[in-house]
């Protein structure tokens, strides 16, 4: 299907990863939730996270591919505004993040989750499982699990990533805002 995610594959160097993950070193971890503020439900999502919001560095490399992605296949009015999160799913805890949309559609704030980024820190051979697939759309190939790549998908999309069974899976997600979907 055309136009209904964008991928670049290994399209982030080591060198911008190994400082994204110096960078989420120094920050407090947390046991996941639904949504900012909601309870942590395990059924539903088990992973350790890390805000990098607000990390310049890390808004500037991303908004880079987000103003490409919309310019090449979506032409939605979103804004370099982000909500940005490191994420660790792990094999001894069964990480996983269930069937998911990243909107928040009972939300009464003024802009929507537009589009969604996903960077994939660890390298293929680190974990067992952790797929991420979409239920309405063709799902990336193979290469979405190379380190460094970077997926773009509007935000309504569902989406999962299966449990890990071995290893760590890490990866950097950010949600790019706009005004409300109309």
């Amino acid at each position: 299907m055309r136009n209904t995610w964008q991928m670049w594959s290994a399209g982030i160097s080591n060198e911008i990863l190994e400082k994204i993950e110096k960078q989420a070193e120094s920050v407090n971890q947390q046991k996941a939730s639904v949504f900012a503020g909601s309870q942590n439900i395990p059924d539903i999502r088990r992973s350790n996270i890390k805000w990098l919001t607000g990390n310049n560095f890390v808004l500037d490399t991303l908004w880079y591919y987000v103003q490409q992605a919309n310019r090449n296949a979506f032409n939605v009015d979103v804004c370099k505004v982000a909500d940005v999160q490191y994420t660790e799913y792990h094999a001894s805890e069964k990480g996983h993040y269930g069937l998911h949309h990243d909107i928040n559609w009972e939300s009464d704030k003024a802009f929507d989750r537009k589009l969604s980024v996903t960077v994939q820190l660890s390298s293929p051979d680190e974990y067992e499982g952790g797929d991420f697939s979409f239920t309405e759309v063709e799902n990336p190939s193979t290469q979405s699990r190379a380190k460094g790549t970077i997926l773009i998908f509007p935000s309504y999309l569902l989406h999962k990533v299966t449990p890990v069974t071995k290893g760590i899976r890490k990866s950097l997600v950010a949600w790019f805002e706009g005004p409300r979907w109309r």
